[in-house]
């Protein structure tokens, strides 16, 4: 089990997780490089990108400390390309008893997105140790607030509806991280990387501030 608890470690330490949904995979491996150079080291390749697992893959072959994990994981059969191309943590957006039990099997946290005590109560008894607070737009940081009142060792993460004008909220709210996907890409087109960059080190400083 040291092996999870290992990468929670460093999941928590770096804090924020970018959500990459790339048009193809070279793209994604892209958008990834350049939140890396922004100073977010989580990253989240969602499986509507094409290719999914090969962007992983390729991320995972660079020599940084990127802690490369796979997001909008449905089923237990694409957990496990994830897990076998490095994925080092997998991410839903509901909770899927397969897909626990799969990422118990490996030894990799498994973060599924639950609304309600329930789901999340739910999910924690079949091991998961982080739950996405989703869709987070929705549910806002008092939920977390709420939900820490009965149940204050619960570690949460919020995704979508973080923006530079609430994070301070989620993280004063006891967020465990953020997923941050259509803030880290804003204005981004083309070839313009360096927005994505730019984006990242006005995020991560954001965060640094609290």
């Amino acid at each position: 089990m040291m092996k999870k608890y290992k990468i929670l470690e460093k999941l928590h330490y770096n804090s924020v997780f970018a959500v990459v949904r790339g048009q193809t995979k070279k793209e994604a491996v892209k958008i990834s490089e350049a939140a890396s150079k922004g100073g977010i080291k989580n990253i989240e390749v969602t499986f509507t990108t094409p290719e999914a697992e090969k962007a992983i893959n390729k991320l995972n072959s660079i020599e940084n400390d990127l802690i490369v994990g796979a997001g909008t994981v449905l089923d237990a059969v694409t957990a496990r390309i994830a897990i076998i191309n490095g994925a080092q943590f997998i991410v839903s957006p509901n909770f899927e008893l397969e897909i626990a039990e799969i990422c118990n099997l490996y030894n990799i946290p498994y973060m599924p997105g639950c609304g309600t005590v329930t789901e999340i109560t739910e999910a924690v008894k079949k091991g998961v140790d982080v739950v996405k607070i989703f869709p987070g737009n929705v549910l806002g940081p008092g939920f977390i607030k709420s939900i820490h009142g009965p149940l204050p060792n619960i570690n949460m993460m919020p995704s979508g509806g973080v923006t530079l004008e609430n994070i301070d909220k989620w993280i004063q709210a006891g967020a465990w991280g953020l997923g941050i996907g259509g803030l880290l890409t804003r204005n981004f087109s083309g070839n313009n990387y360096n927005v994505i960059t730019d984006n990242a080190i006005n995020i991560v400083n954001k965060i640094k501030k609290g």
